[in-house]
């Protein structure tokens, strides 16, 4: 798909991936519906894509309220005419107390924001890339969907989720519905604090990184991109970053 004079909803837009993503799109010539629960840092991001010539507009939006989202794509179809692209990227991890001592209510909160949102936001943006003839969506799984977060199990199991969601989603291609994900490794965004007690990483977090360094968001942004301009490219789950090794591999 050529990005340009397209029209791209990305969420969880306000800081991170999603916000890095959102630039991206504009400078490749999309136009971005920014959307985040926080509508002053949806603002933020929407002043930075002016910055470098793009057109943006945000809307507040909560990924684990159906009619929150219904809202979203109904404002992107009536400023633009349509939606081409979407990024279902909204997600939390689960901060301290870690498990198990974590609340049910923190348990839940991660659920329905990381599968849930990504769940119900496909499921919405379906009828509006049909009335497109067709689109593409990626979503923001991790590499926690492939190897076990022990001290963030909920994180892992969502993330896991989201990645055979995709890989279930392959059908839509017949309707050229392209639907891929991004696996990335550990990723310099304000939810590191938010793994530990919120100024600081979590200890699993801070092993991570001396395994797997730490990304930029704009490397995740390319690969999103990628996999938007990849007509090719259905049920992919494209990793970002370097695998841990087992044990026993060689470095």
């Amino acid at each position: 798909m050529e990005l340009e004079n397209r029209v791209a909803v990305v969420t969880g837009a306000g800081s991170g991936i999603g916000r890095a993503t959102a630039l991206a799109f504009a400078q490749a010539g999309t136009r971005v519906v920014v959307a985040d629960i926080d509508a002053a840092a949806a603002s933020e991001t929407v002043g930075l894509v002016h910055d470098v010539g793009g057109h943006a507009s945000s809307v507040r939006t909560d990924v684990t309220e159906p009619r929150s989202l219904e809202a979203l794509f109904a404002a992107a179809e009536a400023e633009h005419g349509g939606v081409d692209i979407v990024h279902n990227n909204a997600g939390l991890v689960s901060g301290e107390p870690l498990w198990p001592e974590i609340t049910p209510e923190t348990l839940l909160r991660v659920l329905n924001v990381n599968l849930g949102g990504v769940v119900v936001g496909t499921r919405l943006a379906i009828p509006v890339l049909r009335r497109r003839g067709g689109g593409a969506i990626v979503n923001t799984a991790s590499m926690a969907a492939l190897f076990p977060l022990t001290a963030d199990p909920i994180y892992s199991a969502t993330k896991a989720g989201v990645t055979m969601f995709t890989r279930a989603c392959a059908p839509l291609a017949e309707e050229h519905i392209r639907v891929n994900a991004v696996l990335p490794g550990l990723v310099d965004t304000p939810l590191l604090p938010k793994s530990g007690d919120g100024d600081r990483w979590a200890e699993w977090a801070y092993a991570a990184e001396q395994v797997m360094g730490l990304l930029s968001p704009d490397d995740v942004a390319r690969e999103v991109l990628d996999l938007v301009r990849d007509d090719t490219a259905v049920a992919q789950e494209r990793v970002v970053g370097s695998l841990p090794l087992a044990p026993g591999d060689e470095p």
